[in-house]
C-alpha cells in the first residue's frame, strides 16, 4: 500500500509539469500494426519527448515478461501464448500470466495517470488494481469493444449493422458464428448471461475513468446512447503526423486526357467496401485509374475476389510504408473511403486532406463528420454500386470539381496538437482527483 500512499501525496500537488503515464493497450507495434496500436505509440513517443515518464503495458505471444525501451518509452509486455477470438472473450475473466505482468509494470512505473487505450484480451483484474490503487485514468474510446464484444458492430452471421445488444441475444448468435467450432452452439443458452456480466465489467471501467476521449462526435453519441457518463465523454481528434513537403499543399489538377486517378489505402476486408468501389470503377467511361494499396495477406479470400472485380485500369500496390503512402497519395486526385460499417476514425481522410485531397466516402460513421458533402468531398450511400458509379463517373466529367473540393479540405488535428491537448486533459484529471 505505500504506492496507494504515493500516488496520493502526488495528487496533492495543484501543479503538474512533468508526470508519469501508464499506457495500456491489448497489443502494440511491431507485433500488431493497427490503427489504435500506431497512434498509442506515436502519442507515446511524443509525450515522451515532452519530458513526460512514460509506460506502456501491453500483451504479446509467448511467455514470460520482458521490457525494452522504444524511443524514450518503456515497454512492459506480457506473454500469453497465442489467442483465439474465444480465448480473448475469456481473457476478461481472468488471465494470471498478464494481471501478474500489470503488477510488475504497476510498481516499477508509479504511475501519477493511465491512459487505458484498449483492454480486450485484458482481465479485469487489471482494471481492479487501478481501482483499488485510486489511479486516475482516462480512456480513448478506439472501437466498440466496450459495449460490442466483437468491436465492430457488424454481425459474423450476416455482415449487417448492428444497433448495439438487445438482451444480449443477438451478441451470443454473433459469437458463435465467429467461433471456432460448430459444436459450440450448444453454449448458446448460457452466453447472454455472461456477454451481461461482461457489459457490467466493462461499463464499470467507463464510469471509473475521469475522461473519456472520443475521437469524433459519432462515437461520442454513440457511446453516450450505451452507458458512457456523457457529462465526462469529450471529443478530441487523433492526430496524424505532418506530411513531408514533398507531398505538397496543393489541391489537384487534372491535365487534359490525364486519366483521374483514385486511392484506396487501409485494410483489405469485406467491411472496407473496397468491391463497391472496384464494382463501379468497371462502369465507368473516359481515363481512370484506380490504386489499391493495403497488406493482401490478412484477407486472401477477399483479395482474391478483388483481383477478379479489377478491370485492366485497377492497379494493386501492396502494402505501403508511410513514404510511399504519401507518394501515392500526391499522385491520387481523389481519395476513396467506401466503407460499409461504422468507421470510428479513418486516418486516410485527415491525411488526404492536409494534402488537399478530397475524399469520396460511405455517408455512415466517423467519415460522415469528418467530409462535408460537395464541399471537401462527396458522401455516398454506403454499399450503393450505382451511387458510386454516378460520382467517379462526375469526377472523370468534370475536372474542376476536384479542385474546388480539395481546395476547401481543413487542415487536420496535427499528432502534436492532440498530445498537447492530451496532457492538459491529463493535467487536469490531476488536479481535480
Amino acid at each position: 500500500m505505500e504506492y496507494v500512499r504515493a500516488v496520493h501525496a502526488n495528487l496533492q500537488s495543484s501543479i503538474f509539469t512533468l508526470m508519469r503515464i501508464l499506457h495500456l493497450i491489448h497489443q502494440y507495434p511491431p507485433e500488431f500494426v493497427g490503427g489504435s496500436e500506431l497512434h498509442t505509440q506515436r502519442l507515446a513517443r511524443r509525450q515522451a519527448a515532452a519530458g513526460h515518464e512514460v509506460a506502456v503495458f501491453t500483451r504479446v505471444p509467448g511467455s514470460g515478461m520482458t521490457t525494452r525501451e522504444d524511443t524514450g518509452v518503456r515497454i512492459y509486455a506480457a506473454g500469453h501464448g497465442t489467442t483465439t477470438p474465444t480465448q480473448r472473450f475469456l481473457a476478461t475473466w481472468g488471465d494470471g500470466d498478464l494481471t501478474a505482468g500489470f503488477d510488475r509494470a504497476l510498481e516499477a512505473v508509479q504511475p501519477d495517470l493511465i491512459h487505458i487505450q484498449h483492454m480486450m484480451g485484458q482481465p479485469y483484474a487489471i482494471f481492479r488494481r487501478i481501482r483499488t490503487a485510486q489511479i486516475p485514468a482516462v480512456m480513448t474510446l478506439h472501437d466498440f469493444w466496450w459495449v460490442c464484444a466483437n468491436a465492430q458492430l457488424l454481425t459474423n452471421y450476416s455482415r449487417e449493422i448492428c444497433a448495439g445488444p438487445a438482451l444480449w441475444l443477438n451478441c451470443a448468435r454473433c459469437m458463435l458464428a465467429r467461433g471456432e467450432q460448430a459444436a459450440a452452439w450448444v453454449a448458446y443458452p448460457a452466453l447472454p448471461p455472461l456477454l451481461g456480466v461482461r457489459s457490467r465489467m466493462l461499463r464499470a471501467v467507463m464510469e471509473y475513468a475521469a475522461a473519456l476521449l472520443a475521437p469524433c462526435a459519432f462515437v461520442r453519441d454513440w457511446y453516450a446512447d450505451h452507458g458512457a457518463p456523457p457529462d465526462r465523454t469529450r471529443v478530441l481528434p487523433l492526430g496524424i503526423d505532418a506530411p513531408p513537403e514533398e507531398a505538397g499543399d496543393a489541391p489537384p489538377v487534372r491535365r487534359a486526357n490525364e486519366p483521374l486517378r483514385v486511392l484506396y489505402a487501409g485494410g483489405l476486408a469485406w467491411q472496407k467496401g473496397v468491391h463497391i468501389l472496384l464494382e463501379a470503377a468497371r462502369s465507368v467511361t473516359g481515363p481512370l485509374a484506380v490504386e489499391i494499396a493495403g497488406d493482401p495477406a490478412d484477407y486472401p479470400a477477399y483479395v482474391a475476389d478483388l483481383r477478379e472485380l479489377a478491370d485492366a485500369r485497377v492497379h494493386f500496390l501492396g502494402r505501403l510504408d508511410r513514404a510511399a503512402l504519401w507518394t501515392a497519395m500526391r499522385r491520387a486526385h481523389l481519395i476513396a473511403v467506401p466503407a460499409l460499417w461504422y468507421e470510428t476514425y479513418s486516418f486516410l481522410i485527415r491525411e488526404a486532406f492536409a494534402v488537399q485531397r478530397p475524399v469520396f466516402a460511405s455517408n455512415l460513421g466517423a467519415p460522415a463528420d469528418a467530409v462535408r458533402h460537395d464541399v471537401d468531398g462527396l458522401l455516398l450511400p454506403p454499399g450503393d454500386v450505382e451511387a458510386w458509379r454516378a460520382a467517379l463517373q462526375r469526377a472523370v466529367d468534370e475536372p474542376a470539381l476536384l479542385t474546388r473540393l480539395g481546395a476547401a479540405a481543413r487542415p487536420p488535428m496535427t499528432l502534436e496538437a492532440e498530445s498537447e491537448q492530451t496532457l492538459a486533459i491529463y493535467a487536469d484529471v490531476l488536479r481535480a482527483a
